[in-house]
């Protein structure tokens, strides 16, 4: 319970973000594993997620016992992508769709 709330202290600060040594290394192994994974996307539909073919060498690599919360921190990092994928690819259709607007009107 105690690490709890010395996390809960360290998120709820705003003036100083956390350093990479704040975190569990649970955490730092799986942003590591998260960014060497490979990624899924299509040309019309964008980042679809994280190609997880390769993850079981992961686990072994950094010898990772609680796979359920590392698969969770992995499954939140890819939800994040896959969110700002979709908004990215949002815009640059409504700014294709304004800019063809523009075009048949003149």
């Amino acid at each position: 319970m105690k690490c709890k709330n010395k996390w809960e202290s360290l998120l709820a600060r705003k003036d100083v973000p956390p350093d990479w040594e704040d975190f569990p290394d649970i955490v730092v192994d799986a942003v590591n594993t998260f960014n060497q994974l490979g990624d899924r996307a299509y040309p019309d539909i964008g980042y679809i997620g994280k190609d997880y073919t390769n993850l079981p060498l992961f686990l072994d690599l950094y010898g990772i016992s609680d796979t359920e919360f590392f698969i969770h921190i992995l499954t939140w990092l890819d939800s994040r992508a896959i969110k700002k994928s979709q908004e990215r690819l949002k815009r640059e259709h409504d700014k294709l769709k304004r800019t063809n607007t523009r075009g048949k009107h003149n």
